[in-house]
């Protein structure tokens, strides 16, 4: 079955990001002149699919909101003749087809895509960690649908990260850990870095078969109390039924300070317009080369 869809989970209260996201959903926070969760679904319309279920909870509108079409400011963008404004936010509204379904409880990310099962029925699906960013030059997700299209099994990214940060992601144990594509034997949430199968992570980007909701509705609790989608992977990988895609490109975790930092300066950097003068701007700061 052809990957047209794809859900994002958007449901978490973004407490590693506070005091920013008390307010304002932490998939709102701005890089450079988008919000993360634009970034998000741009990454999917690359891979070429427009068909997005974003999993949402209560206090979250703003999500909706950023991707509908707003006539007012359209009509005042209009009237004041800011032609490529208003074609810019033309664009956004059309991206893609958006609908939201609520994740009431916070239970987990796995129970995150749970809750979207019926927006899945019975599809295939990707599902795409907005914390994340991906380097926009880059179409990992397009890569792991060919991928998934070529095996008929699952597909998770992995990339590489110091062995002292293993336990803040979910780790597998590969077959062959230098290969771009992979097996995967087993995997680990947030493991120990003693007891780490290996330091190659889990980075938000899944292709995954319809058989995940399956096994996530029969899954019992698992670190934190919450229902894993690492576990869920586990069982995929106990199957045979799961690949690893490495990611070798650049990437930031955007839910951190430092991360989103991070983010912030390369992409302003990489920007068409701004980057000539922001990489000015950083020289004469004496931050730059």
């Amino acid at each position: 079955m052809p990957v047209r869809k794809a859900i994002i989970p958007a449901a978490g209260m973004g407490t590693r990001f506070l005091p920013a996201s008390k307010a304002v959903p932490k998939e709102m926070v701005t890089i450079v002149d988008r919000p993360v969760i634009q970034y998000a679904v741009e990454e999917l319309v690359r891979a070429g699919v427009t068909d997005i279920c974003i999993v949402d909870s209560a206090g979250k509108e703003a999500l909706g909101d950023h991707f509908r079409c707003n006539a007012e400011l359209e009509r005042l963008l209009e009237k004041k003749d800011k032609t490529r404004l208003l074609e810019e936010l033309r664009q956004l509204s059309s991206l893609a087809e958006i609908s939201f379904v609520a994740q009431n409880e916070p239970l987990g990310l796995g129970h995150a895509v749970w809750v979207a099962r019926e927006y899945a029925g019975g599809d295939p699906v990707v599902v795409l960690l907005p914390d994340e960013i991906i380097d926009p030059a880059e179409n990992l997700v397009g890569e792991m649908i060919r991928t998934f299209d070529t095996a008929s099994v699952s597909v998770v990214a992995v990339d590489q990260v110091p062995h002292a940060s293993i336990g803040s992601y979910g780790a597998i144990e590969p077959e062959d850990p230098k290969a771009d594509t992979t097996a995967v034997r087993s995997l680990v949430e947030k493991p120990h870095p003693d007891n780490a199968p290996s330091d190659l992570a889990l980075i938000g980007r899944y292709v995954l078969d319809p058989s995940i909701f399956g096994i996530l509705e029969s899954l019992p609790p698992g670190a934190g109390g919450e229902i894993q989608l690492t576990d869920a992977l586990a069982v995929l990988a106990g199957r045979g039924r799961l690949l690893a895609r490495r990611f070798r490109g650049r990437r930031w975790d955007a839910g951190t300070k430092q991360g989103y930092l991070e983010a912030t300066v390369s992409l302003a950097l990489d920007h068409p317009e701004l980057g000539t003068s922001f990489r000015n701007y950083l020289r004469q700061a004496g931050v730059a080369q």
